[in-house]
């Protein structure tokens, strides 16, 4: 025996193979494009909306647009292996750029757009980019705040040309003119751009993209074409997505959900992704668009419920007491219709009517009408807010992945969606628990290496093809793997209860007021807890109250938001006071803090998850404080403002306690 906890359970394949087929000899991306372009040539491929207005690209005409762009960058001396990176928000052309690099065996290197300057440095560096396409004048601004420290970057095309006009360094180059240049020399060599990709294959490198650096610095994971196709395959047929789909790609580019839904699935079942005009309109441009299939982390989607239950609570009392009526039925047998389980004709019928005045009504609003498959994945979401959707008729469900996986490491089937798994082992997936609890696992997606670290690469790695994920679950005898947290965060307190932070974390965010959490308590007596409001939300409550506040330090720092706040934790340690491995790290103090947490203090990752070492050692005084006797505690921190310009925050933090309750076994249902 090796100490291992073993599954062979993979989630089967039910779609149909027409993809599979029809792309039995594509290898690469840009092999996929061409197919794309004959199979689908007149239909959509690409949306944009640009002043209001939404535009359109079909297959064949993205393929034109990828061969001139591809041939510009030749003309530029791009060649084999070369490091393109790719900065900026969800545009066509960026997603062109992608593959015209991948034609010319070139590695995409995608870069978090909000990134600063510094940050952006890293990778650039780390990458060994010559090339940069940028996507407006506020990237390139950022390339160039570096350029002198990375000489190696010799060439920066921009593709929005607004605000360009007195740039007129060389290296400086508009997205028209490389197309142009590729233009002049396709027609010298019409046969160029079909040459360069019959050389590539399905083991070369297809993107390289950054961890979010939870714990250090991020690290290049290199994925080859075969990693990203076959999990897109798997998952389109499991799914049974066609050409028929549209999405909305609004999430980083840098991410490797986004790149995997709205570039591997959207090329290998031939849909289409739509861009918002901006990270301001993308409400809006969903409504118009429609999607039948979208993603969203859980964060988004307590937004999205925060910002309906907000405007219900400014709603007149019958419209107010019509949605609680209703939802409350929905939520009884929503999720048996969806899943299409018996339910009895009057059910149905109150439904329907429910359906008729609430639930449609609703879901266009929010842009959900089409929607038919939809996903949440990165952080755990909370069971209310998770019912919500699916008592609407949302097909909301979970999955578990990373970017050392190309995404799909277990996915929820159809008919077995539950709030607290994230679904069995995805088609062609491997999973096992390590004594220690952690998840490792093994699939057609497993990344090539670590980017010039060997090291990281040898410690994920295991010589036999196993990924160590980090993570810490179980499977439970429904075949789901339940995720607790980090493997390396799972503590004790000082009495030996388990400590699990990102558990507590995630149950105190469930709560529409509070937006994030951080969890103290290994080692110690006892679990203590940083908290930051979400100020949408309680600056609403707040006005309601006729509470009046002049910004987020002023409303945190309220003696009524506190008692808010403290009636949320002790909800969560009544919850877990019916847990007996979680009973005893119910949280006993806690703290309000004056600002929020912020990427770009260093407190949160690119993706919007917590630093918890970071802010740890940042507000050390204030952790200190948690632990101790104090009722009051200071702190003055350094904080980088939008312009980049650096200032101070000082302030007096509250301290306070909440409730415990002694340990009280749920009763089993007779």
């Amino acid at each position: 025996m090796d100490g291992i906890q073993r599954t062979n359970v993979s989630t089967p394949v039910i779609g149909n193979s027409r993809a599979r087929a029809r792309l039995k000899d594509c290898d690469t991306f840009p092999k996929v494009l061409i197919a794309n372009a004959r199979d689908f040539a007149g239909r959509p491929a690409s949306r944009e909306k640009d002043l209001g207005i939404w535009q359109t690209w079909t297959w064949a005409q993205v393929l034109d647009e990828t061969k001139r762009l591809a041939a510009g960058l030749s003309a530029l001396g791009a060649t084999r292996g070369d490091k393109i990176a790719i900065v900026g928000d969800n545009r066509p052309r960026l997603y062109w750029t992608m593959c015209a690099a991948q034609a010319l065996g070139c590695t995409p290197v995608p870069v978090y757009q909000d990134a600063v300057a510094a940050e952006m440095g890293f990778v650039i560096d780390n990458a060994g980019a010559r090339f940069a396409i940028a996507e407006d004048q506020e990237q390139v601004d950022k390339l160039l705040q570096i350029k002198d420290a990375h000489p190696g970057l010799e060439t920066i095309v921009y593709e929005d040309g607004r605000g360009m006009r007195h740039y007129t360094q060389p290296f400086l180059l508009s997205f028209e003119k490389v197309q142009e240049m590729g233009r002049d020399l396709l027609a010298r060599d019409p046969g160029f751009f079909e040459r360069e990709v019959a050389g590539g294959k399905g083991s070369d490198v297809a993107v390289m993209l950054y961890t979010s650096g939870t714990t250090g610095q991020p690290k290049g994971v290199v994925l080859s074409h075969a990693n990203v196709l076959v999990t897109a395959l798997n998952s389109i047929e499991l799914e049974n997505l066609t050409e028929n789909e549209e999405t909305l790609a609004y999430l980083p580019m840098a991410w490797v959900g986004d790149h995997i839904f709205s570039l591997g699935q959207a090329y290998v079942a031939g849909f289409c992704v739509g861009c918002p005009e901006s990270g301001a309109t993308v409400m809006t441009d969903l409504r118009e668009l429609g999607p039948t299939y979208f993603f969203a982390p859980p964060r988004i989607w307590e937004n999205i419920l925060t910002t309906v239950m907000i405007r219900m609570e400014d709603a007149g009392w019958i419209k107010r007491w019509l949605f609680r009526k209703f939802m409350a039925h929905a939520k009884r047998i929503g999720p048996a219709l969806l899943d299409k389980k018996p339910v009895g004709l009057v059910d149905r019928l109150l439904y329907w009517l429910g359906d008729l005045l609430i639930y449609a009504p609703l879901r266009n609003t929010l842009g959900f009408s089409r929607i038919r498959l939809a996903y949440t994945a990165g952080e755990a979401i909370g069971p209310d807010i998770f019912d919500f959707y699916r008592s609407l008729g949302v097909n909301v469900k979970q999955l578990y992945g990373m970017t050392e996986a190309a995404v799909f490491i277990c996915i929820q089937p159809d008919g077995q969606v539950k709030p607290d798994t994230v679904g069995p082992p995805a088609p062609e997936v491997e999973v096992k628990i390590a004594e220690s609890g952690e998840v490792l696992f093994k699939s057609p997606g497993v990344f090539l290496a670590y980017y010039k670290n060997d090291k990281a690469t040898a410690e994920t790695k295991t010589d036999d093809g196993w990924v160590k994920t980090g993570d810490a679950g179980f499977f439970g005898a429904d075949g789901h793997l339940r995720i607790i947290d980090r493997a390396k965060d799972v503590g004790k307190l000082a009495d030996g209860s388990l400590f699990a932070p990102k558990y507590l974390e995630n149950k105190l965010k469930f709560f529409p007021h509070i937006k994030e959490a951080v969890a103290f308590g290994a080692g110690r007596d006892y679990a203590a807890a940083f908290i930051n409001i979400d100020l949408a939300a309680v600056g609403n409550w707040a006005e309601r109250r006729g509470i009046v506040y002049g910004g987020y330090a002023e409303l945190a720092a309220h003696p009524e938001v506190y008692k808010l706040i403290r009636d949320c934790i002790e909800q969560v340690n009544r919850d877990l006071s019916t847990e007996s491995t979680l009973t005893g790290s119910q949280i006993k103090r806690f703290l309000v803090l004056h600002k929020e947490l912020d990427a770009d203090d260093g407190e949160l990752t690119r993706t919007r998850k917590v630093r918890r070492g970071f802010v740890e050692s940042r507000y050390q005084s204030l952790v200190e404080a948690l632990f101790s006797d104090a009722r009051r505690a200071h702190v003055e921190t350094e904080v980088v403002f939008e312009d980049g310009r650096k200032g101070r925050l000082q302030a007096d933090l509250a301290i306070a306690e909440a409730d415990r309750y002694p340990h009280q076994p749920l009763k089993k249902a007779s």
